[in-house]
């Protein structure tokens, strides 16, 4: 009879495979639904930022029309620039949305020199918070 070496650790395996299973799952579904609502979300989110003064526009139809772009754009994008532009705000809060994350980078990083921003307020973590009220809408419960 042959001897069948036991894994300890084999359950965590399998339980560290499928968490990240549901983690990318997680992640496509995210993807695919702030594309397919990203005029949506932009409006949302566009009004939020100006109605919290985190940011001052002389055209709010213009940046709801780069978000709409963006938010298209962001489910084509490689893992690694998206995971390239959040990692300096990557632990701005536990369990961060990394769209809601992206977006925040692309404010305070790019957002600012558009020709129809004049200004921007708030702190990373303000903004997070505004970003992610309008994004969490499509995380997955």
């Amino acid at each position: 009879m042959g001897h069948h070496a036991h894994n300890p650790y084999g359950a965590d395996d399998r339980a560290s495979r499928a968490i990240d299973r549901k983690r990318e799952k997680e992640r496509q579904y995210m993807l695919h639904e702030a594309s397919k609502k990203a005029e949506e979300l932009s409006l949302k989110l566009v009004q939020k930022l100006i109605d919290k003064h985190i940011i001052e526009t002389t055209s709010d139809s213009a940046i709801r029309e780069l978000f709409t772009k963006l938010l298209r754009k962001i489910a084509d994008m490689e893992e690694f620039d998206i995971n390239f532009k959040i990692a300096p705000i990557r632990n701005i809060t536990a369990d961060a949305n990394f769209i809601s994350l992206y977006l925040t980078q692309y404010i305070t990083e790019d957002l600012i020199d558009h020709p129809k921003i004049q200004d921007i307020f708030g702190d990373d973590e303000e903004i997070y918070k505004v970003v992610d009220s309008v994004i969490s809408t499509i995380r997955p419960r």
